[in-house]
């Protein structure tokens, strides 16, 4: 006798274990759909799971994006921002380090900023590209005016719009244009955060500006901040060292590493106090003094004796003396001896 289980499965049973194969796939089937519905409507939108939590579906294949790198949408081609962009992107504002624009994000070096520079309830500041706005919504809290100069028109509209409907709104006059260029009005102090492309220019022009104001808590290079205040002997000892204490006395105030701005520059800056020195404390001839310290300075590694030594400074002098002795005469006698002539 056979055993059962070696018999070979007839056509009939193969045919109703494949239709029970079938049936089972398809209970299977019906119940891997699920119904959404939709928020517009109540019609029912079948929507297998394995479609909604398709990982391929969140994460893009290669064959998704494109050859410059963006993804592939509808409409065209979506193209990936680059990390600078995004770093020096703010409340949609794009920062040009060619307008020298690094934003003091820190609030305690900006509080630390208008404390040291001394500013009173009753003081007019003036603020040298307030960019957009920390430290000069600080300043509209403590002075009674404030008085800023932008070059960007970008940030004069950020500015605007980051003042309007606040209670210091009436306080602020904003000055639209190259500070080298645009007429100063009155001022009492001045705070800023100074692009550094005109630092040395600014400074003078500062300085010559009347009535006197004050004085000037100004950011810096650290380099150059240092070249301000370091005395005569010092390797950094230099004419802008030479000019600046002149005409004023300065003080360094703070250090402000470049991980507080936004972007951040390449180097470190510092703060630094410049109190203007009284008119009738330096009786010479700016002009002609600068001159003088130009040709100090044209050569570090000389003596002063080599320097006046060389051709073309001897030949220089020589010019300058010649002129001057001439404006002498006609001032003198020539124009007394112009005068009797004329009678």
């Amino acid at each position: 006798h056979k055993d059962a289980s070696c018999e070979r499965p007839t056509r009939e049973t193969r045919d109703r274990g494949t239709s029970g194969r079938r049936h089972h796939a398809e209970e299977q089937a019906e119940t891997s759909y699920t119904l959404r519905y939709t928020s517009s409507n109540v019609i029912p939108e079948i929507l297998r799971p394995s479609q909604a939590l398709n990982p391929k579906a969140l994460h893009p294949t290669p064959s998704a994006m494109s050859s410059s790198g963006g993804i592939r949408v509808a409409g065209g081609v979506a193209k990936k921002a680059g990390k600078g962009a995004e770093k020096a992107a703010y409340q949609g504002i794009q920062f040009l380090k060619s307008y020298g624009q690094h934003i003091l994000k820190n609030p305690m070096i900006v509080n630390s900023i208008v404390e040291k520079g001394g500013v009173k309830a009753t003081d007019v500041v003036l603020e040298i590209g307030p960019g957009t706005g920390n430290l000069t919504m600080r300043l509209l809290e403590t002075a009674k005016k404030v008085i800023a100069v932008e070059f960007d028109p970008r940030m004069v509209l950020e500015l605007q719009r980051r003042v309007q409907g606040t209670p210091h709104a009436h306080n602020l006059s904003i000055i639209s244009g190259d500070f080298l260029k645009v007429e100063l009005p009155y001022f009492d102090v001045c705070i800023a955060n100074v692009p550094y492309q005109i630092s040395s220019p600014l400074i003078f022009k500062l300085l010559a500006h009347r009535p006197q104001f004050r004085a000037a808590t100004l950011m810096f290079q650290r380099e150059f901040a240092m070249r301000l205040c370091v005395p005569a002997g010092d390797p950094l000892y230099c004419r802008l060292s030479v000019n600046t204490q002149l005409l004023a006395r300065t003080t360094h105030l703070l250090k402000v590493g470049k991980n507080n701005f936004r972007p951040p520059p390449k180097v470190d800056s510092s703060v630094v106090r410049i109190e203007p020195r009284p008119i009738n404390t330096v009786p010479v001839n700016f002009k002609e003094w600068d001159g003088l310290v130009r040709l100090c300075f044209g050569r570090k590694n000389k003596t002063l004796g080599g320097i006046f030594r060389t051709k073309t400074v001897m030949e220089l002098i020589e010019t300058n003396f010649k002129t001057y002795r001439a404006l002498q005469i006609n001032n003198g006698k020539g124009v007394a001896a112009a005068g009797a002539g004329a009678g």
